[in-house]
């Protein structure tokens, strides 16, 4: 099976966006079975209320919600890859727009409804919103606030348990059938990555993850991330400063030796000038590094790589991986 393209991903998602409904888009998934059940029409009957367990505990959710706000993007992943667009959604601080691996027919109708971490209540509670979903980690101080707007289904956290965050969104989506496809979709494909890596003799490699963070210094990524758990997916190795069970560790620029890798990616959150990355990647440090003397080392979207977390992230980040290590 050959792969992937994120161009060919892309075109497929904008024009099953364009032959859907206004209230709801079908995003298709790597193969027929996927896109079939997540373009089902939603009934026209009313759906009877659903009994989501969440990180509060039960929480009783209208059938089919068709006003979704969410302020993680974790949960807007879930939510248009499961066919549904948002009528709100918390953008990061330091971005200018929503994720741009998703076309812009799939997000031209979200407004944005304040920053991830510190969302506008007043401009949700505008939108009239039937759901809410977020997480404690992000949301957990005001969540007595938003279940007086709306129904509000919290995960416990994001990032590394993003697939067990999924089956909860798809719960209070009322999209169970349409998540189970996916769910298979993204197992073949990590089996076919993996057959095109083995057959490419790419399948040892250790690959290094750096984020430089506006006002957060430079991090390595450990295994307890949202790109972390693709990559072991795929069985791909780590640096030793990276393969443990951390969501990152930060680390002084005299120190990134212990960030080298046979693949090296690395993005910046907000601009590279604040973040450092302008600075770093100029210096004598990173240029001594061997990925970078080997011409093994890729800047990628923060967007995707980082922020990402989902069916629809994944899928573009195992194409991407494929690609940088040449199967």
């Amino acid at each position: 099976m050959p792969p992937i393209t994120r161009r060919t991903l892309l075109a497929a998602v904008g024009a099953a966006a364009l032959a859907g409904c206004s209230a709801r888009h079908s995003t298709p998934p790597l193969d027929g079975a996927a896109s079939a059940a997540a373009a089902s029409p939603p009934s026209p009957d009313p759906r009877p209320p659903v009994t989501v367990n969440t990180a509060n505990g039960p929480v009783t959710v209208p059938g089919a919600p068709m006003r979704v706000v969410t302020l993680d993007t974790a949960e807007l992943d879930s939510a248009l890859t499961l066919g549904i667009t948002p009528v709100g959604a918390a953008l990061a601080a330091a971005d200018a727009g929503f994720p741009d691996y998703w076309p812009t027919s799939r997000l031209s109708g979200i407004t944005r409804v304040g920053s991830i971490g510190a969302p506008d209540l007043s401009a949700i509670r505008a939108l009239r919103p039937d759901l809410i979903l977020t997480n404690q980690a992000r949301d957990g101080a005001r969540y007595d606030q938003l279940r007086e707007i709306a129904p509000t289904v919290m995960t416990q956290t994001t990032g590394a348990p993003w697939r067990a965050d999924f089956q909860v969104h798809a719960q209070a989506l009322s999209r169970q059938a349409a998540a189970a496809a996916f769910v298979s979709s993204y197992q073949r494909h990590v089996a076919q990555v993996v057959q095109a890596l083995s057959s490419a003799r790419a399948s040892g490699r250790r690959v290094s993850l750096v984020r430089f963070v506006e006002g957060g210094g430079i991090r390595m990524y450990g295994r307890q991330n949202f790109p972390g758990t693709v990559l072991a997916d795929v069985q791909l190795g780590r640096p030793d400063a990276q393969n443990v069970d951390q969501f990152d560790v930060e680390v002084p620029e005299d120190q990134l030796a212990r960030a080298d890798g046979d693949l090296l990616l690395y993005a910046s959150y907000g601009d590279p000038a604040r973040s450092g990355a302008t600075a770093v990647l100029a210096g004598a440090v990173w240029q001594a590094l061997g990925a970078v003397k080997a011409h093994r080392a890729f800047e990628v979207d923060d967007q995707l790589w980082f922020q990402g977390v989902g069916y629809t992230g994944a899928n573009f980040v195992l194409d991407e991986l494929q690609r940088l290590l040449g199967a």
